[in-house]
């Protein structure tokens, strides 16, 4: 039967997608990664991977063996994460998928985290909702931040955190006005930065334009905030942003934020994990950290 340390292995080739960065880490030669995977394949009597000059994915069987290979080591982490909390120490690794909205919240709790707990090692992935239901499904995330009523969430428990709402950030010279509140509609008139239309908060703010009888054609398109605010301190285009993110990421000296009214238009970000007992102690410790921010 597979041991802890073949169910390791499957997990590298899934996160390296190749033989020799995944032998590498493992800390074994890549013949001998191979045969180990060759005689898994044999001892279930399945093809596990599909092979070809490269490595190509894993076959249907693959993944299902992935997925039980990363819930079996998620739970013997947890295990050894509940005691070491004996000894007043909490170690291991705990991955979060976040939507780019959330980032920089989620950069405050990782800092809080490390704060109450330096051995714990985090990891941040910026995600869409949908893959973030998705790692979750698959074991490849621990916890995300995401929308509250986001696709693929299930049974799983989401907890709302705090309320995402809207701002205009634009450069100067394309601003409706220096201070005070823009609305969408005024907002639609310019050259908008937006995210990708497979992008939660892009649906949400196409509905809100669309609340009022507007469909502007972006300028750009992007999945990562920070190309759009680049394009806004360029002054060459303006952005609709949530509220956290404009005031926690730099949009350039020229540029002024302006809350967006008519409608005024808010969702919750929430915090989504496994409905499992027990709960592992990094998602008790991040709950807590979550909850020291809010």
């Amino acid at each position: 039967m597979a041991d802890l340390k073949d169910l390791r292995l499957i997990v590298a080739l899934a996160r390296h997608r190749h033989f020799s960065r995944a032998a590498n880490a493992a800390g074994i030669s890549q013949p001998a990664f191979s045969a180990r995977i060759h005689r898994i394949e044999q001892e279930f009597g399945l093809p596990l991977v599909r092979r070809g000059n490269k490595f190509q994915g894993f076959t249907r069987e693959g993944e299902v063996m992935l997925k039980w290979a990363r819930k079996i080591l998620t739970d013997v982490d947890g295990m050894r994460q509940e005691m070491d909390m004996t000894k007043g120490a909490l170690r291991g690794k705990l991955v979060i998928g976040t939507v780019p909205t959330a980032l920089p919240f989620a950069a405050l709790v990782s800092g809080r985290l490390h704060e109450e707990h330096p051995d714990l090692a985090i990891e941040i992935h910026s995600l869409t909702s949908s893959r973030i239901g998705l790692g979750l499904d698959d074991f490849s995330l621990d916890a995300g931040l995401t929308y509250v009523g986001a696709d693929n969430i299930g049974d799983k428990v989401l907890e709302p955190i705090y309320d995402e709402t809207y701002v205009l950030v634009a450069p100067a010279r394309l601003a409706p006005r220096s201070e005070g509140v823009a609305t969408w509609h005024e907002a639609s008139a310019l050259p908008l930065c937006m995210l990708t239309s497979d992008m939660r908060n892009r649906q949400l703010i196409d509905a809100a334009f669309a609340s009022v009888g507007e469909h502007p054609v972006p300028v750009m398109e992007t999945d990562d905030f920070t190309a759009a605010l680049a394009q806004v301190a360029s002054g060459t285009a303006a952005m609709v942003a949530p509220r956290w993110l404009s005031e926690n990421v730099f949009a350039g000296d020229d540029s002024v934020c302006l809350p967006l009214t008519e409608p005024e238009v808010s969702h919750s970000i929430g915090l989504v994990t496994q409905n499992q007992e027990p709960i592992l102690p990094a998602i008790t410790a991040l709950k807590k950290a979550i909850r020291d921010l809010s």
